[in-house]
Order: C-alpha cells, then structure tokens, then sequence
C-alpha cells in the first residue's frame, strides 16, 4: 500500500463517505474527531510519513465533505411549489407534464417508468409559492393553477400507471424513453420502512434521486408525443431500442423459463427471469451469474481483442476499436455498477497498454472507485457496487494467499476453485448482510455451475441471437445445445436446493464484525502462507507478454515473458510507483509480499499476443491463479512455533466469530413479542425466554382479480409472505420455528405461511383443525404434510409449554365432538372467524390474549365456558386472581380481527380489562378498521392502545413481569 498513492487515497475517501452516510449532525462532527485523533496511529502502523499525509487528511475530509454536500442537494421541490407539506401533497389529485427517462416496464396490470417533470397542476386548494406572488392570495376549492418548474430543478419522480383493459399492454409498451407526457393522477410518498430492519423504499429511491410517485389508473390518463427534429437523436432511446429487438430475437429462439434465464443472462434483463429460477439460484449463490456482471465484460473484451487477432489488425488499432466498443457494451447492458465498474477498468487497463504504460491492478480498481464515487456517492450504498468491487479486490489479494490449498490439483481445476473459494470468502460478509442466508453447497454450485455457464452458455446463447439475424434455422441448433445445458442447469440446481440441511440462516451482522472478518482471514491466510528468509522464488515463465519491472533505482530491467508479471529471482519484491509497488514486509506492514504479487503488466506484447493481453486486462484480478506454476506455486513453506501459535489463535478467533455471529440475538432471560406490520392482517412472532419462537398468522395477499382476468396476473406479484414475514424472519436470525400457529384459514392470516413454510425449518403446524375449503389453504396443509411437519388440531383446553417460563392455554375453539371424526381428512368449516384458535400467553410473569378473527358470539361462549367452569386454566401467581372468577386484569389484549365491529363486545373488553391493546390493521384498509365503537369501547376500559397502522411494528420485551414497549415509526419506548 504504501507505493499505491492512488488506493491509500481512494481508501481514506470511500472511509470519509462511509462515515458521513452513517454519522449526521454533531455526531459527524465528533465522528471525524475521533478519526483524527485515531489517524496518528493509523499512519504509523501504515508507515506513512511527510506530504502522504496531508495528501491522506484530504481525501478523508473530502469524501466526508462530498457525501455531505450531494446529500443537503438530494431533496423533493414539489412541497417547495406547491407550498404544502409533504403529508398534505401525498393523494392530491393533479396533472403533471414531462419527459420519460427510462424504458417501460409491463408487468400484468401495470406498468411503470420513471419521468422528469416539468410543469404540474393540483385539483385542489393550494397555495403555489412563487417570488411575486401576493401572500393573500388563495385558489379557490377545485380549481387549479400550473406550476412551470424552473430549468435548474430536475424533479425525477416515478410513474406507476393501473392498466385496466388488457389492450392497454400494447398502449404502455409503445411509450419509448424521450416521449413528452401528459399524465393525470395523484401524488404518493414511497412506502417507508414499517418493521424494524425492513426494506425502506423511500430510502431506496433517495439514493435513486427519486421522491415521489405518482399513481395513473388507465392508459387513457397519459398522454405520450414522441420527440422531433433532433430531440429524435437520443443513444439511451436507441439503446432500449436495441435491447428490445434482441430481446425479441432470444423470445423467438427459447421458450419459457429459459428465455427469461438468456436475456438476462445475455442482455442483462434479469426483471424477465422466472421468479421460481431466481430464487433456486438465489438460495445457493449463483444470482450473479443471471445479469451482466464484470465477468461478461471481461468475457466481451477478451472476445474481441481475439477477433482483432485474427483480423490481423495492429496492436494499436485493435486497442483503440475495443476502447470505444466497451461504453456501447455497458450501455446495452443495462449500466448496472458492477458492468460500469469493469468497463472503467477495462477502458483504463486498454489506454494504459496502448500508452505503454505498467498496469497495477490496485491502482486501476481504485480509479474506478474513486471516479464512480466522485459522479454518484449514493453508489456506496448500492449491493452491486459493494460485491463487485469487495470481490475484484480480494480476489487480487486473497487468492494468490489460497491457491496453496490446492496445490496437489491440476492447473485448470486448481485455478478454478481458487477463484470460486476466494470469491466465496469474500462475498459471505455482504450476502449474510443482506440476504441473510449461506448455502453450505454454494461452493460447489459455483465450481461447477459458473465456468459451465460462462464458458459454454453463455457463448453459445450469444452467438445464436446474432446468427438468428443473418439465418435464423442456423441459429436453431445453437439454441438448442444451450437449452440442453441449461436444462442441466436447472436440475442440478433444484437438486442442489432440495438437500435438506445445506442452507443456513444469518442475522444481519453489524459493520464491525464483517471489517473484522476480513482483517483476521487475511492475517490468518497472510501467516500461513509466511516464507523464510533464506527462500527465494522460483522464476515464473510464460509465453504471452512482455513485462519489465523497475528495480528500487529505477534501472530497468531485462523483460521476461509473462501473462502476470515479472519475477525477478531475489528474496523479494521492489519496485517504484510506475509498476506493481510490491515490497518487503520489514518496509510497509500492509506491503503485499513477494508470495502472494499482484499482477502487473507493461505494455510491450510481441506480435499475435492480443488474445494473452486481453485476458490480462479483462481478467487481472484472478493473476494468482494463472501463473506459470499453477496453484502449488507457494506449496513449501515453514512456519516458526509463534507463527504456529498465532495461526491457532487466529483461526479459534475466526471460527469463533462465524459461531458466534450465527447465534440469534436476543436479551438473555426476556420474551420478545413482536407485532409485524403486514397490512390488513396478522402475524405476530413471539421468542419465549429460552430463545423458542412461535410464529402466530403470517398474514397474506388477498386476490381480488379472478381467474377471468389472467392477464392482470404479474410475473412476480407482491406476496406478504415472502416479501415481508420470511426476510424478516431470516434478518432477525430466526433459524427455526418451534411453532406455527394458523389461527384459521382466511387468507389475511394464513396465506403468507406457505412461504414461511417453503423456506424456514417448522417442528410442528397448530391449527383449527379445519380447513375453509379454499385452494390455497389446503395447499398449506399439503406442503405441512409433504415436508413431515406434525400437525395439530388445537381444542379448548390444550395447553403448550415451550420452556419453563412460558404456557400457551387454548380457550378456544371448541367444536366438542362435532369434528372429532378426522378420517375422510381434515373437516370443512365454513365459518372460519368463529373457529379462531385463541389463547392467552403466559410469559415471564406477563400475560397475554390472542384472539385471531373471533366474533362475538364467539367470545360469549367463551365467557359462558369460564362461568360455569368448563374452562378451567390457571393464571400465574402476578395477577392474583383465579381464570373462573368474574373478571380478571392481563396485561395485553390483541383486539380480534383487526378491530372490527363484530368483534370486541364490551363483555368482552371488561372481563378481560386490558392494561394496553394492540389492533393490527393496515394503513387505509377498505375496511374501515379499527371500527370507532371498538375503539370508544377500548377506551372505556382504561387500556393504552398501540395500533400497527399507526406505528408500524410493535414490540413488547417482558421480564419480571414487566413490559416494554417500542413502535417502529417512533422511536419512544412505553412501559406498562
């Protein structure tokens, strides 16, 4: 590092943005005094003296600096216009014009774009606020006036349009990026994050530059005239043009599921792969591969540097064609980070060669960074951002540590899993903090799988779509091999992911522990790979390139032909700025030693080695595993007894690490009961003391389309279930549920089960013991079965013990013998809301009553069972009083059915004389839920009410008999 100017610097930006996207306000301010007092001993462990550190200072300050000041600049105009708060603006009704910048995407009943506004309107009363406007002035009710946006502001919003009729697909698809619009609808903030460690969507689209939304019903509300004169001229216009056409040529070429799987796989239009495809590959790591990634750049760049070599086109004309050809690819990719990542790369790597110039790795990965992070700082944020260039650069500095672990196999197997280890050592951190899974098989899906693909479908699938221009039955037999392997694909990855046991679940770690994964699996590699004094390496030989490294005096010297790089035959590596600074361990701490160099390369090839020089440039990071003596290059290495002992210690710290992070982290000794926001619905997850979970409903989407509208049918419509209870599920570390309990069949409670079912590990199924009747539900039950869960039909009196702090006493339902009789399979029961599975929750000291969707006459009977002493449960010692008694104090009442006025009788409500109350309803539901007489009824029983609607997710922590309660859309934490 310490001869890499331009990486210390990029690393002392990307930590000053870091800090200043986690810090605000005085706490950035005392963050960057803490920094600074830390840097003097930074600098010294680096060994960084005299101008590098001002130089360092800068770049620390700048980045910091620079996030801050994109970030004051990213905000909304529109309440600024329009002189309303936000709130207020969220469902006017209006009428916008501007111009769409993005393609159209049509999925099902609607499509969406993104625009930049120009000019808007408001059919309600409103106030505009302009430079001369008379401050007394008031709009009348329902009239409007047009707000002419100035030319400095550039409102970017996002358009959703609510297709009605199924003709209305072709209409929306022929809306083409430049189009001038007319739209009329309403305004709608994002949807913010409602649970804690929820997927915030209105962050997501700050970082996009985007603040509002704004929502179309028909095709017939938007008004589209395509651009004239020059405006017609537009390389985005032309580029979704071109995407489209090659779409349409893979459509013609391979049918379903594996057109979607080549577009994205060619194209980069992942959003048209089956959603059943994505998530078999998602689950053992492979979604990398399905859209255009830095490997098919790399793939792009070697191709034609060879197609240049059989042209017998000169060095320096295949170099200059290949650098103008690489933007056009990343534009017709779809631009995502990673594509934009090894573009630059390239590009850099091509204009260093054609100068004539050394080319270091680090360096050039560094510009990129730093270029990519000066235009856009909301790029740290980005996941493609973080795994390409988190995996390129442990791949230049991990797998030259690794490939010793595979020195006794053959050169080409040894290179490929050396990238494929370290490529999963690297990336772990990032894809347990986000997606909060690890496929213990991911290692050898992507040793198998990656190159097979890369390599040969890839190619394959290409070179079909470009000859189905020219002669489409000559494209027809390569299609057809590429749907064969990817056949082979597909149930070698179904295969994988029905191993039981092989997916493990990982709560979200936090930053301190993924910087300290990766320190200690450095040193611990570093050691490992420590070579004595007195060895010196042998020289590494190869055909394809010309490279000369400068020595400590600058003398050049004489060139060795290699792929890599230049080993000179001494103990180790020196160098100047100009080349691959690679030192002596006793001159720079974090100095790349001479075991594990990084790749560099001068410029001067001999004739017919641009092919070599491609796979150079496009490739550097995977140098370690090519060189001339394969993987088993370091495979002869001593280790004194203190390097023995601090390789154990370390590898204890690193296993411990992994063990300890995989725990589910909860407060010892206290229940956890954690009312999740899910809309119109219920799903509640309770972690009793001892750390046992029981999820209650998982809520669920209620169609209301019909099978008579298929076409409104979205390739991946939004389920609650699998959107919203299993990633939290999953983020919250919860490798197992020791409970489900289906309260009853409706689909507001049951139907995101069938998700949570499908991917988290269940020990048994509670339920009714009935079914609606309804497809999906005996679905449900069906997969219960198919997956070897017991089943059980809950009855009045049951009692659950999940450890020995915590009861579960069912008080209903009770269908006493009518349904006993389960041998034709599980009975039909119509009435659903009546058959609610009930039960107070008696934990660590603190009671609590679930109640489902029962009705009132429901909870008459109940009452009636209590009173004449049917119902015989004892409560805990804390309440004082008996269960058969007239009337009783628990600490929480969960309202049944969302609030509604069919339930919660006053009876009810003051038998049971709630301390607090919580209701989960969803926000704006055409239900009308919580009813106003339930919420008068509550009130008058003296309870504190928590509402989801409100608050967003809520949660009780119970110890002692105490309760503590927090919300998500505040941040005040109650206790009862």
């Amino acid at each position: 590092m310490k001869n890499r100017p331009l990486l210390r610097f990029t690393i002392f930006w990307l930590c000053g943005s870091g800090m200043a996207c986690v810090l605000t306000g005085w706490s950035l301010l005392w963050g960057m005094i803490g920094a600074a007092a830390c840097l003097p001993l930074v600098l010294r462990f680096l060994n960084i003296r005299g101008w590098p550190v001002l130089l360092l200072l800068i770049a620390f300050i700048g980045g910091a600096v620079h996030w801050q000041w994109n970030d004051a600049r990213n905000y909304s105009h529109v309440p600024e216009y329009f002189d309303m708060t936000a709130d207020e603006i969220h469902g006017l009704n209006g009428e916008i014009e501007g111009e769409l910048v993005s393609d159209v995407r049509v999925d099902g009943d609607r499509a969406g774009f993104e625009m930049v506004i120009s000019s808007m309107t408001a059919d309600q009363e409103m106030h505009p606020k302009t430079e001369d406007s008379d401050p007394n002035h008031v709009l009348s009710p329902r009239t409007s006036e047009t707000l002419k946006l100035p030319s400095r502001v550039n409102e970017r919003i996002i358009v959703q349009v609510r297709l009605m009729e199924e003709s209305e697909q072709q209409t929306a698809a022929s809306w083409k990026r430049g189009d001038k619009l007319t739209l009329s609808g309403s305004w709608a903030l994002p949807g913010e994050a409602r649970n804690f460690g929820g997927f915030d969507y209105r962050s997501y689209l700050k970082t996009q530059y985007i603040h509002w939304m704004f929502k179309v019903k028909g095709a017939d509300s938007v008004t589209a005239v395509p651009p004239e004169g020059w405006e017609r001229i537009s390389i985005l216009r032309w580029t979704d043009a071109a995407r489209q056409l090659l779409g349409s040529a893979v459509d013609q070429l391979f049918p379903e599921p594996h057109a979607g799987y080549m577009k994205g796989l060619i194209i980069g239009m992942a959003k048209d792969i089956d959603p059943g495809t994505y998530g078999q590959f998602s689950q053992l790591g492979l979604t990398h591969i399905l859209a255009i990634s830095g490997t098919h750049v790399a793939v792009y760049v070697a191709s034609l540097l060879m197609l240049m070599s059989w042209l017998k086109l000169t060095r320096e004309t295949a170099l200059t064609v290949v650098l103008f050809l690489i933007p056009a690819y990343v534009l017709l990719s779809g631009g995502s980070p990673s594509v934009i990542r090894a573009g630059m790369m390239s590009m850099i790597g091509l204009y260093m060669a054609k100068r004539g110039l050394a080319r270091d790795s680090l360096q050039i990965i560094s510009a990129a960074a730093l270029l990519m992070m000066w235009w856009n700082p909301y790029f740290l944020l980005n996941i493609s951002f973080q795994l390409s260039f988190l995996v390129t650069a442990g791949l230049m500095i991990y797998m030259p540590l690794i490939n010793r672990i595979f020195s006794t196999w053959p050169r080409s197997l040894a290179a490929t899993a050396s990238v494929t280890v370290t490529a999963q050592l690297i990336s772990f951190p990032v894809t347990i903090l986000y997606f909060n899974q690890f496929s213990l098989l991911s290692f050898a899906a992507n040793f198998l799988l990656v190159s097979l693909i890369s390599a040969v479908v890839l190619p394959l699938g290409t070179a079909a779509m470009m000859v189905s221009f020219l002669w489409d039955q000559a494209a027809k037999p390569l299609a057809w091999i590429a749907i064969q392997l990817n056949q082979l694909t597909f149930l070698s990855v179904e295969w994988m992911n029905d191993l039981p046991g092989f997916v493990m679940i990982w709560a979200s770690p936090s930053l301190v522990w993924i910087a300290a994964y990766y320190a200690i699996l450095y040193a611990l590699l570093h050691l490992l790979h420590q070579r004595s004094a007195s060895e010196k390496p042998p020289y590494i030989h190869a055909e394809e390139e010309d490279t000369a490294p400068l020595d400590i005096h600058g003398r050049t010297a004489a060139p060795t032909r290699s792929m890599w790089g230049t080993v000179r035959p001494s103990s180790r590596f020196e160098g100047t700025d100009s080349v691959n600074p690679v030192q002596a361990h006793t001159h720079n701490r974090l100095s790349l030693t001479a075991h594990h160099a990084l790749p560099v390369q001068t410029a001067e090839v001999g004739q017919g080695s641009l092919a070599a020089l491609g796979a150079s440039i496009a490739w550097p990071e995977y140098a370690g595993a090519f060189t001339a003596k394969g993987a088993g290059y370091y495979s002869e290495v001593r280790m004194s007894r203190v390097q023995r002992w601090l390789c154990g210690v370390l590898a204890v710290s690193f296993a411990a690490g992994l063990w300890w992070a995989y725990q589910t982290p909860r407060p010892a000794g206290t229940g956890v009961v954690q009312f999740l926001d899910i809309g119109q619905g219920d799903s509640t997850l309770i972690t009793t003391p001892e750390g046992r979970h029981i999820l209650v409903d998982g809520g669920g989407t209620i169609d209301f389309g019909g099978s008579k509208h298929s076409w409104k049918t979205r390739r991946d419509p939004y389920e609650v279930g699998a959107k919203v209870v299993v990633p939290l599920l999953k983020k919250r570390g919860i490798h197992q549920l020791d409970a489900v309990i289906a309260t009853h069949a409706d689909q507001d409670h049951a139907g995101g089960l069938q998700a949570v079912l499908e991917q988290i590990p269940v020990k048994r199924f509670m339920f009714n013991g009935t079914t609606s009747g309804k497809e999906k539900f005996d679905q449900l039950i069906h997969t219960a079965v198919e997956r070897q869960i017991p089943l059980f039909a809950i009855r009045q009196g049951m009692i659950y013990k999940p450890d020995q702090e915590t009861s579960l006493y069912f008080v209903s339902p009770d269908f006493s013998d009518e349904l006993d009789d389960m041998s034709g399979g599980v009975p039909f029961h119509e009435n659903q809301n009546a058959a609610s599975v009930v039960f107070l929750l008696e934990m660590a000291g603190t009671s609590m009553l679930f109640t489902g969707d029962m009705d009132a006459a429901a909870e008459q009977d109940v009452l009636y069972a209590i009173q004449d002493g049917s119902l015989a449960v004892p409560m805990s010692d804390h309440t004082g009083q008996d269960f058969q008694g007239g009337g009783i104090s628990i600490d929480i009442l969960k309202v049944a059915h969302h609030g509604s006025k069919t339930s919660s009788s006053d009876a009810w409500l003051r038998y049971w004389n709630a301390k607090a109350a919580l209701i989960s309803a969803g926000v704006n539901n055409t239900y009308g839920h919580p009813n106003p007489g339930v919420m008068q009824r509550l009130e008058a029983t003296g309870s504190r009410i928590y509402r989801t609607d409100q608050m967003g997710e809520v949660q009780m922590r119970v110890k002692d008999g105490r309760v503590d309660v927090r919300y998500k859309l505040t941040e005040d934490i109650k206790r009862n």
